[in-house]
């Protein structure tokens, strides 16, 4: 339980002590520093922001979208998509392990032995993972820290969680690093991010063709399932 009460102690605190500093105001305050910083060490600046951004993926710390945002002014679109990636991908998979580790294991070995409604959810979540795993990514349904903790809580594969996490997450770290990218314009007029961008149709559309992606070989499993009881 040592990684779990870890995480949790340095969640809580983060909450208290680092919410105004992860902040889209405390970015507006210091984005001359960091330009300046980023130009005169641009692989340390590199570094830096993926290993923050691991932590706060990987504490659960309030600042995520910041992060994001942060990695697009900085480094714009491309390659700040590639380090906003790799920082939210690290984090999420330490979390896993972190919390597989706690009590992931034993727990699904608990929920398989007792049976039960919740042992039924279990298997049914086993008949469709990769599914269930990349919806729960592109959509904004369960929020990110999340979908990070309730594979773990199932004893979900680190590969499976590892893969989907990567793709599922792609479109919307694309949209925020663009969104990031501008900031230099919105800092100028004293403005603030418009993530209203989520529901322009070029955006909204390719998220929804990924979801029917992701539910129709579940839905076609389904129906044949069902078809073969009625065979039966």
């Amino acid at each position: 339980m040592i990684p779990v009460l870890v995480l949790l102690a340095v969640a809580v605190l983060g909450a208290v002590f680092l919410r105004d500093q992860l902040s889209f105001e405390a970015l507006a305050r210091h984005r001359e520093a960091l330009l300046a910083f980023r130009d005169a060490h641009y692989l340390v600046a590199v570094i830096v922001f993926v290993a923050a951004y691991v932590g706060i993926v990987a504490f659960s710390l309030p600042g995520a979208t910041v992060a994001t945002l942060t990695g697009g002014f900085l480094f714009g679109l491309f390659p700040g998509v590639l380090f906003n990636l790799a920082g939210a991908v690290v984090g999420a998979v330490l979390l896993f392990l972190a919390a597989r580790a706690g009590f992931g294991a034993r727990l699904a070995a608990k929920i398989e032995a007792q049976g039960g409604r919740v042992a039924r959810l279990r298997a049914a979540l086993a008949a469709n993972e990769w599914e269930v795993l990349f919806l729960m990514r592109v959509t904004p349904i369960v929020p990110f820290f999340m979908a990070n903790l309730i594979p773990a809580l199932l004893n979900i594969s680190l590969f499976k969680f590892a893969v989907t996490t990567a793709v599922g997450i792609v479109p919307g770290a694309l949209v925020l690093t663009s969104v990031g990218s501008g900031l230099g314009e919105v800092f100028a007029r004293g403005g603030s991010p418009d993530f209203g961008v989520f529901q322009e149709p070029y955006v909204l559309w390719p998220i929804v063709g990924l979801v029917a992606l992701g539910v129709m070989p579940m839905a076609v499993r389904g129906l044949r399932a069902r078809a073969g009881r009625r065979e039966v």
